[in-house]
């Protein structure tokens, strides 16, 4: 596996692996902001999503009559990324369609990472290309651990978000589908307290967002603010009582319980024409009071 490689900012620094574009570490303002990957409780730190979000049925896809063995967040955190521009505090890392992933995906396609460091902030875009001759239905996410709790804080933490949702989270049924029954979450307006034992069943996910950013608060007066750009949906998890929370923006979400359709029919895929190109961003921004710091 190839070594990360090192972007630097005004005193920040970010590590990112080739091998699945993944961020290993962010250090902002003197926090680490990214958990210490321990392979006894889970082996990554922020996998990318694509071409598909969240669980498949039997781990397998339809495309135009044919089968695929399409799983879980599909391939791109388990293939090897070329880097395709680098500066100091900016890496733009591609990979590209080819035999293995034919097997699985049957389309050509350009996908891109792209993560530029500022000071006391990370953006972290994805860029699609459908280079195939068809339609190219796709979702896409980013899955990045941050460290909980943050900052040492020892007060409670909370998802704040930019306005009020709905308290109301798909059930995750067996084999990770959605199902249409819905579990309640502690959510009050825009707030939602933070506790280990709430995702002891799985992950909270709010589709449909209201709200284009949200705050991760660590009680202390420090925050991570996360900025979405054309994520209309947000995963939560963790594996209690693992020191992380995942804040995964996502374009679309895993098989619905009642869905046996072909991938273009799939709820939540985007459809990209022939030569087109979609990006989707998220920015996170590190904020701490003079007392928290």
């Amino acid at each position: 596996m190839r070594d990360a490689i090192l972007l630097e900012a005004d005193g920040d620094s970010a590590e990112i692996l080739p091998f699945g574009a993944e961020l290993s570490a962010w250090r902002a303002d003197g926090v680490d902001m990214i958990w210490a990957n321990d392979p006894k409780v889970w082996d990554r730190t922020a996998p990318v999503l694509f071409p598909v979000v969240g669980w498949t049925r039997d781990g397998r896809v339809a495309v135009e009559g044919k089968t695929y063995p399409l799983a879980l967040h599909g391939f791109a955190w388990k293939k090897c990324f070329e880097i395709a521009e680098r500066r100091p505090d900016y890496l733009r890392l591609v990979l590209l369609d080819d035999a293995e992933t034919h097997a699985l995906y049957p389309f050509a396609f350009r996908f891109e990472v792209e993560f530029q460091l500022r000071k006391g902030a990370l953006e972290n875009n994805l860029i699609v290309t459908n280079t195939d001759p068809r339609p190219l239905p796709y979702a896409c996410g980013l899955h990045p651990a941050f460290r909980w709790p943050l900052a040492g804080s020892t007060a409670e933490h909370a998802i704040i978000f930019e306005k009020p949702e709905s308290p109301e989270v798909p059930v995750i049924g067996p084999g990770g589908l959605f199902s249409k029954p819905v579990r309640r979450t502690p959510l009050e307006g825009a707030r939602l307290p933070l506790e280990p034992s709430m995702f002891a069943r799985d992950a909270l996910c709010f589709l449909n967002l209201n709200s284009r950013s949200l705050a991760f608060d660590n009680g202390a007066g420090a925050r991570l603010k996360v900025t979405l750009d054309d994520f209309p949906h947000v995963g939560f998890w963790t594996l209690p009582p693992a020191p992380y929370l995942c804040i995964e923006p996502w374009t679309g979400y895993g098989d619905p319980e009642d869905f046996h359709g072909d991938l273009y029919q799939k709820p939540s895929m985007r459809i990209l024409a022939p030569g087109a190109q979609a990006r989707h961003g998220a920015s996170f921004a590190f904020e701490q009071s003079a007392a928290s710091g």
